[in-house]
């Protein structure tokens, strides 16, 4: 009777967060499954289509197919220099430097602010033809041009944005180096190893798990980007759908157009390629993840 009592008292403790699991995030995803088989405009009531929103994606929409190349565009471009450029700094700041919180804190702010509203007016500001850019590169004679209505290069100014959010993958990097024994690299020194070979043959073997984990966090955070690509662009994915990322365009499917039911297909198409992607992953980091108890 005492056990039952400690699994009812344990179960009470978690009733609020099972009713906010069932009624906020369990009910919304199995009705938005439904939705996905209808079409449903959020003023009638839904009606029963099957898989007519799955077929019509990828027979006869064909700014569904180019915001697929827009979001693989960002993503392959995006995840990876954002996770170079957050370990190279995470590099810099473990050589022992004065004022380390100080830096850590500066550099982590990005993150916090990035993926607001004011920030992304402001990168649009900064990026536009009479932007802080364009008057920085017209010191050189450059004359550059409206980054985010120009449609050859408004996807790097997402991208650019991203790679500034750097601040919380370089936090993880620096945490996991400085778990790495210093005594490796002292007898690394005694071996007559340089800087780069310690580098490479220490650091970043030993640090893959982290990378794993960062890689993995960024590519699905990069897949569901939303805020920056809606105001760079002014809600449209334009110029020429040059900035119209998959989530863009399933809020203007859902919301702009009220077509429910197919912004719903569209979500759940997107959560597959998130699950195949992430499980192919975690399938191939057996062949690259190493952790320091000989595990892989």
């Amino acid at each position: 009777m005492q056990k039952y009592k400690t699994y009812l008292a344990g179960y009470l403790f978690l009733l609020p967060w099972l009713i906010g699991f069932v009624f906020l995030c369990l009910s919304p995803i199995a009705a938005s499954l439904y939705l996905s088989f209808t079409n449903y405009d959020l003023l009638t009531s839904p009606k029963w289509v099957g898989l007519a929103n799955y077929r019509a994606m990828f027979t006869d929409d064909y700014r569904m197919m180019d915001s697929i190349k827009v979001t693989f565009q960002y993503v392959f471009l995006s995840v990876p220099l954002r996770l170079v450029f957050a370990l190279v700094v995470a590099v810099v700041l473990n050589q022992g430097i004065r004022l380390l919180g100080f830096y850590r804190t500066i550099y982590y702010i990005p993150s916090l602010l990035g993926g607001s509203v004011a920030i992304s007016v402001l990168w649009k500001q900064v990026f536009g033809k009479e932007g802080i850019f364009n008057q920085a590169l017209a010191w050189f004679g450059i004359d550059g041009p409206n980054w985010v209505a120009d449609p050859r290069y408004a996807i790097f100014s997402l991208v650019g944005l991203s790679v500034w959010q750097f601040g919380s993958v370089m936090i993880i990097f620096l945490a996991g180096i400085k778990q790495i024994p210093g005594e490796l690299y002292e007898a690394a020194t005694v071996d007559g190893a340089g800087v780069m070979r310690k580098f490479w043959r220490i650091t970043m073997p030993l640090l893959t798990p982290v990378i794993f984990f960062n890689l993995t966090i960024t590519l699905i955070q990069s897949f569901q980007t939303f805020t920056k690509a809606f105001i760079i662009s002014n809600g449209t994915g334009g110029p020429i759908n040059s900035t119209l990322l998959y989530s863009l365009y399933l809020y203007i499917k859902g919301f702009s157009f009220h077509e429910m039911g197919y912004a719903s297909a569209m979500a759940w198409v997107l959560l597959v390629v998130v699950a195949l992607i992430t499980g192919i992953m975690f399938l191939s980091s057996r062949y690259w993840v190493f952790y320091s108890d000989g595990r892989e």
